[in-house]
């Protein structure tokens, strides 16, 4: 019923888009540079005050007794700096690993010389375990670089925000960016300084929403940790920025500054995963990387001018392209399954089949997705799960234990319950729970193809991870093409691979194990990161695999549905329409019979 013949002429626009985006590609934008003597950062001091912190202040859960007490002592040493800071602090109450608490950011805010928009420097002091010395170093350097400001004059007004929360939720950068009044020219958060293991990539530059921190922003970090001896931070590889485009995911607290529209790059030696509570810390570790903060933040404020565009386009070695070239691609290689489909929906309506039918069953098989979904979102309603941030959470910081896995289970038992209840449901419309191959496959096929539509307008490089299947569909649904059970259970397996390396990205990223993994999507539902629109798409897209696991599990052929005439049932004769005239519509010849 598809023709392969059209299906292959449509990918000529993709050459052209090809050639465009070859074109496209341009120069990343050269680093700033700093002036300043690397050495007003003091490695000892630093080292040494996070030492007595760790002492003073073990157990820092977000709200409880040793947080406050420890944004009590920032508030007290910044004052005590003078130099022109101003220190108020902004107490709010927000949701937590702890569950429900009253939180509190220190600001402590310097002019500069100029008009410049002001540059903000954002630690976290809370941690989910105690002692964890690792992720107090972003505090300890935070009071060294308040030492270094008070003591120079800066072009740019100068912000220090102490927060809580950044152990998982980032609900203390949230309400940051509530409290200041902008713009903004960049931010700098301070994580893992002081990690006596280094993982890649140090500067990360991702966003919980769509894009990453500016690519100047983003060098100039790299050349300044580069040049103080933190060796190379490693920058993002390809994959992980697909990853981050196609599924936003950011755990740390410039997640949050850069969907806000703050620009902001996380300084963190242990990389996305950040460190473990009993880490090792190295004071020349700690030196090196406050000393590459210091010159980083000395360069942006030196710099006349500082770009603030989202970087939303891949970089390619050193290259970029834009993120309008990527999407023209998307679109070119999801034209051939469009225009294959259209056709194959006119044959079918010239041959009277029942594609609407078979449209409702796939898009049936989408509602388990959904039930699952739904159950997250009502568990999250009701505080069963207890904390439920809405932005993703570390496994260090709510682990997947006795609770996670209760709930995982309770998951798992909806979902299969809501697939024994839909093969009444089918059975009680009169859908049958096996589709037409032919009907079926082209239905499962229209209804993929109008997601992958809508998931291109919205971000293109979603959509990239749904080409795969939907070319690989083209095979299904084409019974004198489709390969045998098992090669078409191959196929559909195939086709999941771009959703299955996504997920194992970000299980090694995180440090996820698979009840890691199970447990993290239920978070991210019950807490409201993955939006009810985008959980219906995302359900809806899973309901075209399962319909297309169906149908490659079927046999070639399968009983028609009462009153629905097969092709092989449709008499085939010569003679033409009652109203046809024209040659052959007296029957024709012996000779002509032949032929």
């Amino acid at each position: 019923m598809l023709n392969g013949r059209l299906y292959r002429a449509a990918f000529v626009p993709f050459l052209f888009a090809l050639a465009i985006a070859a074109f496209s590609l341009g120069a990343r934008p050269t680093p700033l540079a700093s002036t300043l003597a690397p050495d007003a950062f003091e490695g000892q001091r630093a080292y040494a005050q996070l030492s007595g912190l760790a002492t003073r202040f073990p157990d820092r859960r977000p709200g409880g007794a040793g947080d406050e007490g420890l944004a009590r002592y920032v508030v007290r040493t910044l004052k005590g700096l003078g130099g022109g800071f101003s220190v108020h602090e902004q107490r709010f109450e927000a949701q937590t690993i702890a569950g429900e608490r009253t939180l509190s950011t220190v600001v402590a805010q310097r002019p500069g010389s100029t008009n410049a928009a002001p540059i903000v420097i954002v630690a976290h002091r809370d941690a989910a375990a105690a002692g964890a010395r690792a992720e107090l170093s972003g505090t300890a350097a935070l009071l060294e670089l308040a030492r270094v400001f008070a003591a120079r004059e800066t072009k740019r007004t100068i912000i220090l925000a102490s927060t809580s929360g950044g152990s998982g939720g980032a609900a203390g950068a949230a309400e940051l960016i509530e409290g200041l009044h902008g713009p903004f020219d960049a931010a700098v958060v301070l994580g893992d300084l002081a990690s006596a293991q280094v993982r890649r990539p140090s500067v990360v530059p991702y966003s919980d929403g769509f894009g990453s921190a500016p690519a100047q922003l983003q060098r100039t970090v790299l050349e300044a940790i580069k040049n103080e001896g933190g060796g190379n931070a490693g920058s993002p590889s390809l994959f992980g920025q697909l990853a981050h485009l196609a599924f936003p995911l950011a755990a740390g607290e410039q997640g949050v500054l850069n969907r806000d529209g703050l620009p902001a790059v996380l300084i963190q030696v242990s990389g996305e995963r950040g460190p473990a509570p009993g880490q090792a810390v190295s004071e020349a570790r700690m030196e090196a990387y406050g000393r590459a903060a210091l010159s980083a933040i000395d360069a942006l404020d030196k710099a006349p001018d500082i770009s603030q565009a989202m970087q939303s386009g891949l970089v390619l070695q050193r290259k970029t392209m834009p993120a309008w070239a990527l999407r023209l691609l998307a679109a070119t290689l999801l034209l051939p399954v469009l225009i294959t489909v259209a056709d194959g929906l006119a044959r079918a309506r010239r041959r009277r089949l029942r594609v609407g039918r078979w449209m409702l069953w796939t898009l049936s098989c989408a509602l388990p997705f959904l039930a699952c979904a739904l159950f997250a979102y009502l568990l999250g309603w009701l505080g069963i799960l207890g904390a439920t941030p809405s932005v993703p959470v570390l496994p260090s910081a709510l682990p997947f234990d006795g609770k996670a896995a209760t709930a995982v289970l309770a998951a798992l038992l909806t979902f299969a319950l809501c697939w024994l209840l839909w093969v009444t449901l089918v059975r009680r419309l009169g859908w049958g729970a096996r589709a037409d191959p032919e009907s079926g496959g082209l239905a499962m096929l229209l209804v993929a193809a109008s997601i992958g539509v809508l998931v291109w307008l919205g971000n293109p490089f979603t959509a990239l991870l749904m080409l795969p299947a939907l070319h690989l569909g083209l095979l299904l649904a084409s019974p004198e093409l489709r390969p045998r059970r098992i090669g078409a259970l191959a196929l559909v397996a195939l086709a999941l691979a771009p959703l299955a390396l996504l997920v194992a990205f970000y299980a090694h990223q995180l440090g996820l194990g698979v009840g890691g993994v199970a447990w993290t999507g239920l978070l991210l539902l019950a807490g409201g990161h993955v939006g009810f629109f985008a959980a219906l798409l995302w359900s809806a897209a899973l309901g075209c695999v399962a319909a297309a696991g169906v149908v490659a599990a079927g046999p070639a052929r399968v009983a028609p549905l009462p009153g629905v005439r097969s092709n092989e049932d449709t008499e085939v004769t010569i003679r033409g329409p009652v109203s046809y005239a024209g040659p052959g519509s007296l029957g024709g010849t012996e000779s002509a019979l032949r032929r």
